[in-house]
């Protein structure tokens, strides 16, 4: 039997929601599951200067290239209330080496905490006042600049500073206003390069560089509203003009629950596109771990008296497995009393439980996977035989599990306490956890969640007054909203399929202008949503360079059948001339004349032996001579006309 197909014996039948692809799910499966999401996401601000520093802001290096390299270790410190965090614990149980490679150009003593923080960069907090007020948030009377606690290595410092600007506002999704717990404006993390066994490696190019986090309510009620509502928050602040974009520039964490479970929180999304199969699939993993947590509750296994065992393989136990783990390798068997059948329960398409904790053994122990296998694995690589021995090792009865864990003998006792640690959570049914997003639309546990408790006052930095000047200076300036925008698309025919790009490219301003200079509507958002695009991709458009070359292209009296050439090879070749495009556009000058004259030679040729494809040949062969200088419809019609 196949993972994939097992289910824990005697399921509580009436609680089971058997996993419904995404493609066939519909809003009432996400009410039967009580689906909630929300969002929190990061935009990075387009400034010349970091947030709390003079470095260049938008420099970037490539991961090898860089001046210096820094070094540390983590390691947990009481709170006041005599507390560990859980994340500092699990974070020093890794052992990693978290290396920075710093690159002088976009790096100072500030980003280590060496030197206090400059005043925060205006220019940063001016956009981040006006992302604020298109979210129709209450702006703050003082910026009160916190510290939030970053755990992961992600930060020299261990906090990154952050402060709210807004509260309280809303966006429209599927119909409804959504809420908007806050707008904070903060400093990005480093860019991770690697993250292999106890070493984590980043870069600090994209350290310290202004974002703003909108934080929605958890009111997203689907996987497509959760996907609706990021790609209108990605078109307001892209409106501004002032945003960065490409990849990295925007991520989003996705926080999902569903009724009985526990916000899981889904980091670092980077594609938008991502968001309905990773909610979806996350709805149904909760569900599957609650259903795991119900079946053990219903073999009556008590969670205080509950005592795993293990022991490492004999010399002769060694032998057999050797070829699987390694002959380098410590191995342990570890024993879950109780757990027969429940390790190979499905839990996400080609995933299951199996692989929470073979997922927990790569993140806390630092062992690369593969670094076990399960008893209850048919496809596992250990012989039955060496699986009985191992069973008999650790006293294991018919309704118990063995799970066989390996790596470096320095790791194997903090694999062990892993294994043991997340059978415990099954108790519990769905833990408090961070996980990494997988293209696929399943996701991998990448840490413990971070406390309630994580943010504290900044003493390096003062309270900034917001004046009620600069706010209505702001709003002043403010661009058309994104509901208008997408009413306009709308209103003026732009194919719907041209929508998408013109909102997240900001191009809507451009369109209207086009519009204002005399190109249709549908020309002009066809022209940029299908040519401009299929041309330039995801890189910037010049817009001033669009303007240039319409206006040109209007002046030389070509026609709009011209501009899908003309204009793509504008964007694609910046310092090249009018005159020159034409030339490599092949633009030939002709008059109605010229053309006229084309087509009755054509006519007349009597190398077309197919009747039926005469209109069609001739409309080739003169489309050279008559591309932006008639109409290609009138010349259809004079084509048609001349072959009656």
């Amino acid at each position: 039997m196949k993972k994939a197909d097992a289910k824990p014996e005697n399921p509580d039948s009436h609680d089971l929601l058997a996993y419904v692809p995404r493609h066939a799910a519909t809003p009432e499966t996400y009410l039967t599951l009580g689906f909630r999401c929300g969002l929190e996401v990061h935009q990075q601000l387009r400034t010349a200067k970091k947030l709390f520093c003079r470095c260049p802001g938008g420099v970037y290096q490539d991961g090898d290239d860089y001046d210096a390299q820094l070094v540390r270790h983590m390691r947990p410190t009481l709170s006041e209330l005599g507390e560990y965090d859980g994340t500092a614990l699990m974070e020093y149980r890794t052992k990693k080496n978290i290396v920075y490679r710093i690159k002088g150009e976009t790096a100072c003593t500030y980003d280590i905490d060496d030197t206090p923080p400059f005043a925060v960069n205006r220019e940063a907090l001016g956009i981040a006042i006006e992302v604020a007020l298109l979210l129709g948030t209450s702006l703050v009377g003082e910026l009160h600049i916190t510290r939030k606690q970053y755990l992961d290595g992600s930060i020299p410092t261990g906090f990154q500073r952050t402060a709210i600007v807004g509260i309280d506002g809303c966006i429209p999704v599927a119909g409804k206003r959504v809420g908007v717990r806050q707008l904070s404006i903060e400093e990005d993390s480093c860019r991770e390069v690697s993250d292999v066994g106890h070493e984590r490696i980043y870069t600090t190019d994209r350290l310290g560089m202004p974002l703003v986090e909108t934080v929605t309510e958890p009111e997203l009620l689907t996987p497509d509203e959760a996907a609706e509502a990021a790609n209108y928050i990605r078109y307001l602040a892209r409106s501004t003009g002032h945003v960065n974009v490409g990849i990295g520039a925007a991520r989003e964490d996705v926080n999902v629950s569903i009724e009985g479970g526990t916000r899981v929180e889904i980091k670092g999304v980077q594609h938008i596109r991502w968001i309905p199969e990773l909610t979806h699939n996350e709805a149904f993993r909760q569900k599957a771990l609650l259903l795991v947590r119900a079946e053990l509750e219903r073999r009556k296994i008590d969670p205080e008296s509950w005592t795993p065992k293990y022991a490492e393989p004999t010399d002769a136990e060694r032998a057999v497995i050797a070829p699987v783990v390694g002959a380098e390798s410590a191995a342990a068997a570890v024993c879950l009393p109780g757990f027969a059948g429940l390790l190979a329960f499905p839990t996400n398409p080609g995933r299951s439980l199996a692989d929470e904790f073979s997922d927990r053994l790569k993140v806390i122990a630092c062992i690369e996977k593969p670094n076990m296998t399960d008893s209850e694995d048919a496809a596992s690589p250990i012989p039955r035989a060496a699986w009985q021995a191992l069973r008999r090792r650790v006293g294991a009865t018919a309704k118990d599990a063995v799970i066989l864990a390996w790596g470096p003998p320095t790791d194997l006792s903090t694999a062990i306490e892993t294994v043991i640690e997340r059978a415990r959570l099954a108790f519990t049914g769905v833990p408090n956890e961070t996980r990494k997003g997988l293209p696929d639309g399943t996701t991998i546990f990448e840490r413990v969640l971070p406390g309630p408790d994580r943010m504290y006052p900044d003493t390096d930095s003062s309270p900034i007054p917001i004046e009620e000047d600069t706010i209505e200076a702001t709003r002043a300036r403010l661009p058309q909203a994104v509901e208008a925008r997408q009413a306009f698309l709308r209103s003026c025919g732009a194919p719907e399929d041209t929508h998408a790009y013109l909102l997240r490219r900001n191009l809507c301003p451009l369109v209207e202008d086009l519009v204002a200079g005399g190109m249709g509507p549908v020309a002009a958002s066809t022209l940029l949503g299908h040519g401009v695009r299929h041309a330039m991709g995801d890189r910037e458009i010049d817009a001033d360079r669009v303007r240039w070359a319409v206006r040109e292209a209007i002046e030389s009296h070509l026609t709009p059948d011209a501009l899908p050439a003309i204009v793509p090879l504008a964007l694609q070749e910046p310092a090249c001339s009018f005159e020159g495009l034409l030339e490599r556009a092949q633009y030939r000058r002709a008059s109605e004349k010229d053309v006229r004259a084309e087509i009755r030679r054509e006519v007349r040729r009597p190398d077309v032996r197919r009747p039926e494809a005469l209109h069609r040949v001739i409309m080739g062969r003169v489309r050279s001579i008559a591309w932006g200088n008639v109409p290609l419809a009138e010349v259809a019609a004079w084509v048609e006309e001349a072959t009656r």
